[in-house]
């Protein structure tokens, strides 16, 4: 199959290179599926799980050698960044399902085209969302009802962060197209890479030269821009149609239409979730700073396991987009059953090793007692129920991989969303009108939202799934030609 181009004065001319021949890509729509999606999550959560250790480094360092409030201003400030950026960082959802469809097809100009596209917006993205960043945060905090105490550091922490907002769109764009080739292992590399790098910066900043807050943000975004020059690098010399030339970065707008189709729905998504969290936050922050560190160290956590599920989301987008881009619909039955099964077996896993260890796992982060405490109570209700938030996520990454993205958003908004704001709103400010002396009780129902919001979201993810799914191959069925 004609599956690689080069570009000479702008003319596409197709090579004969076998797909899956490179070692750099991976083809999906042939061969037995689980090793391949093993092999693809593996270094995904790897990397997933390096991004989340400059959070874990900054939260680390301000908590044993920062000022006192410094834990708890940097740890309550994601689901402010979250809000922000989720509905851009949502378009690198859209490049990695166009891609993937479009070089599962070996629509091989459709791919270039489609990395250029992407490079460009998310320069453009990147210096309009740390602007925004930049001025709104510190307003954003006061109406989140941050305490008088920790909201001059958070402030700092997040203006400082914004500033790198172009380096940071532009690797997980970059890191987007890899992706969807096949290509998890080079991604995994530069992180490495800058993740040591934003470590020892921490310590330097921190301990050598007392910058507290400011110095874990000026760390994290020393370390953003040194993947963000890797993977430009990395696609710049890489063959192929994801090869980037500096020259030709523009906006085709057909292909800015095809991202925004499938990226837009998943980035309102991602930040009407964030709404949801910013809320939830909004609630956590009124039992003072002692909460507010000890969830902001369990919620931390629960990252690291997320982002393991998270890898097997990205497998069910990728191989479901190179199979739908294939016409490979048998095998999207397959890709279903087996990432479901993983993103349980790694879910249920990992939450109850983390259970087991909590108040080890919580001492990492902070020696106060009385964190500690507010962070075991988050991780009793999250720990045991966090592989629903997988299933959730599996079926919305099999359903943006054939194509439909706007309907998972609408449910998550409804039933995850909907439902947090409701429960906040009356189940929980009843409890909490009747509790007032016992916070820890509050903060558990406040934290059962989570895991019923997660159930109810599935169910609603794979009706719409199988229904969607029998009319693909209904689809199939009647456009074949009849038997002569």
């Amino acid at each position: 199959m004609l599956v690689v181009c080069k570009v000479i004065r702008g003319e596409y001319l197709l090579f004969k290179i076998k797909r899956g021949e490179s070692s750099r890509t991976m083809d999906m729509t042939t061969g037995s599926l689980l090793p391949k999606i093993i092999r693809f999550t593996i270094p995904l959560m790897a990397m997933g799980m390096l991004q989340l250790l400059y959070n874990a480094a900054d939260i680390v360092v301000v908590g044993h050698w920062g000022s006192d409030n410094s834990l708890a201003a940097v740890s309550s400030t994601s689901a402010l960044i979250n809000l922000i950026v989720n509905v851009f960082m949502g378009l690198s959802v859209g490049t990695s399902v166009v891609v993937s469809q479009h070089f599962g097809a070996g629509e091989m100009k459709d791919v270039s085209e489609t990395v250029h596209t992407s490079i460009a917006t998310a320069l453009v993205c990147g210096v309009a969302v740390g602007i925004f960043g930049f001025f709104a945060s510190r307003q954003m905090l006061v109406w989140m009802d941050s305490p008088e105490e920790v909201i001059d550091l958070s402030a700092l922490y997040v203006k400082i962060y914004f500033i790198g907002m172009p380096a940071n769109m532009l690797y997980n764009f970059g890191a987007a197209v890899l992706r969807a080739v096949g290509d998890t292992k080079r991604p995994l590399y530069y992180l490495t890479v800058s993740g040591i790098v934003n470590v020892i910066l921490n310590l330097i900043f921190v301990i050598g030269l007392k910058m507290d807050v400011a110095g874990v943000a000026l760390a994290t975004i020393i370390s953003q821009l040194i993947s963000a020059i890797l993977v430009t690098v990395c696609l710049m010399r890489s063959d192929g149609p994801i090869r980037l030339y500096l020259k030709k970065i523009k906006i085709y707008p057909k292909k800015l239409v095809e991202i925004i189709r499938i990226g837009l729905p998943a980035g309102i998504q991602g930040s009407i979730f964030s709404i949801s969290n910013v809320i939830i936050q909004s609630s956590i922050n009124g039992f003072g700073s002692a909460a507010m560190a000890g969830n902001g160290a369990a919620s931390n956590i629960e990252g690291f396991i997320y982002t393991a599920m998270n890898s097997v989301y990205q497998a069910a987008i990728t191989f479901t987009g190179q199979n739908f881009g294939a016409k490979q619909y048998k095998r999207i039955k397959t890709i279903a059953f087996e990432c479901m099964g993983f993103v349980v077996i790694v879910g249920v896993g990992f939450g109850l090793l983390a259970k087991a260890f909590d108040t080890q796992l919580l001492g990492i982060y902070t020696d106060n007692s009385e964190e500690i405490a507010f962070g075991v109570v988050r991780m009793s209700v999250i720990m045991f129920t966090y592989f629903l938030d997988g299933t959730m996520d599996v079926l919305v990454g099999l359903l943006r991989g054939v194509g439909h993205s706007v309907l998972p958003t609408v449910t998550t908004i409804m039933f995850v969303c909907g439902f947090r704001i409701i429960w906040i709103s009356t189940y929980f400010a009843q409890f909490k009108a009747a509790h007032p002396d016992d916070p820890a009780a509050c903060l558990r129902v406040l934290y059962m939202s989570y895991p019923i919001s997660w159930t109810m979201a599935t169910l609603s993810h794979l009706v719409c799934f199988l229904v969607i799914y029998r009319g693909i191959l209904k689809k199939e069925k009647t456009s074949q030609p009849a038997a002569i």
